[in-house]
């Protein structure tokens, strides 16, 4: 769902009510288990939790204007997904989650490089969702995407 909106309420108002109940749970658990320091805003359209300008003052390298992205939530047409740039950066963390989905899933993970696809709403691992949140710190994430991400972008 592509949106014009400018906060997390009108985000989560715009969905219809079986979508609004399960991404709001996904925000409760990802701001119940993020490291401090991360930021929550409306960003690409989503509600994304980013490294504020004033801890990274570069913000991102495809548009310096926006913080540095981190996680973001979507209701999308077909799905409800959860996007981790962790995981698109660090394969140990990738390896961690991939092994530990089939523990808290009965589902087959479908997954594109830091997008998780979640069809079957009633069936999302939120336990794994929260300690994949808090897996990573802002400080581990700014260093990983200036070793990974920015350098490959270069």
């Amino acid at each position: 769902m592509k949106t014009n909106v400018h906060s997390v309420s009108e985000y989560l108002q715009l969905l219809p009510d079986e979508r609004q109940a399960v991404v709001a749970k996904l925000r409760k658990v990802v701001r119940e288990n993020l490291p401090r320091g991360f930021t929550e805003c409306i960003n690409y359209g989503m509600i994304g939790y980013v490294v504020p300008h004033s801890r990274y003052p570069s913000g991102y390298h495809c548009d310096p204007s926006l913080p540095l992205p981190f996680v973001n939530l979507a209701s999308q047409k077909n799905y409800v997904a959860v996007y981790h740039m962790g995981m698109y950066a660090d394969v140990d963390l990738l390896d961690w989650f991939v092994a530990e989905y089939p523990r808290h899933c009965s589902r087959k993970l479908d997954m594109g490089k830091s997008c998780i696809r979640f069809k079957k709403i009633d069936e999302i691992p939120y336990e794994l969702v929260g300690k994949l949140a808090a897996k990573m710190s802002v400080a581990k994430w700014i260093k990983i995407y200036e070793s990974q991400v920015l350098n490959g972008a270069k």
